[in-house]
């Protein structure tokens, strides 16, 4: 984004008045960027911003909605690496809005855009971000998603004002179910002896294998890469031969195991 555009400006200062802990000065900045927003462009930033200001989930949904729809407008490279948060907005809306199947469809095509971020503490932050929505709304959306998705997207319409068609669309024309297909959630089983590794080293403060560990564990979307990038970060570890016996042992059977193949 360009510094010296006006309604970047006003936004960076409302970050910085976030930081300070002054939330209503920060509401003020981001509603006086999007009054002076001149295009589709320049409102999407301000959109994103006031989004985090609503006093009801209602009105967050509506505000990320908007910021999408304008997103949308602009289209092309100016706006493509704004999709990844965009779309875990969408799902962390819906998510608070308790419609975890149309929270899932976005989070799904976060994770389908996610390589659009910009590398970095960013990229890092919506990879991380996707990955939580994706496991915390996998269990509860149950068929749900795949019953009664026009319903919830109607009573989210009435909600919401004008919602996007793109949740519905996904789910019509199998996209979302496509990417599932393609994508396997990390075994439960060795889910929780991952977690308890972590958990000793977090204990103990173990920096070093925490380092290695966590941007691939929490990161984890599910594809061949990320589960590769999760075994050769457990690897390493195991391979340095800095642990306690039993976690060594029990480390070397985390990567042994079938699922991380």
């Amino acid at each position: 984004m360009d510094p010296e555009l006006p309604v970047v400006r006003l936004c960076v200062e409302g970050m910085q008045a976030e930081a300070e802990g002054r939330a209503e000065v920060a509401r003020g900045l981001f509603q006086r960027a999007w009054d002076i927003a001149a295009d589709d462009y320049e409102a999407c930033i301000a959109a994103h911003y006031l989004a985090r200001h609503q006093n009801s989930p209602e009105e967050t949904l509506r505000w990320n909605q908007e910021c999408l729809d304008r997103a949308d407008r602009v289209g092309g490279e100016r706006v493509r690496g704004f999709y990844p948060s965009l779309y875990v907005n969408m799902g962390q809306a819906y998510r608070k809005l308790g419609q975890p199947a149309l929270a899932h469809t976005y989070f799904v095509r976060a994770a389908e855009r996610v390589t659009d971020a910009p590398d970095g503490q960013y990229g890092d932050w919506n990879r991380f971000a996707i990955a939580e929505g994706l496991r915390e709304t996998e269990g509860l959306r149950g068929t749900e998603r795949l019953r009664d998705t026009e319903g919830l997207h109607g009573t989210a319409s009435a909600v919401a004002g004008d919602v996007s068609e793109e949740a519905g669309d996904v789910s019509q024309e199998g996209g979302a179910a496509g990417v599932d297909a393609a994508r396997r959630a990390l075994d439960e089983a060795v889910d929780g002896r991952v977690r308890e590794l972590l958990s000793r080293w977090c204990a103990r403060a173990d920096l070093k294998a925490l380092g290695l560990t966590l941007p691939p564990y929490l990161g984890y979307l599910g594809t061949d890469e990320d589960r590769m990038r999760l075994r050769t970060a457990l690897h390493s570890v195991h391979a340095a031969r800095w642990l306690p016996e039993d976690e060594q042992t029990e480390l070397g059977a985390v990567i042994g195991a079938a699922a991380l193949r």
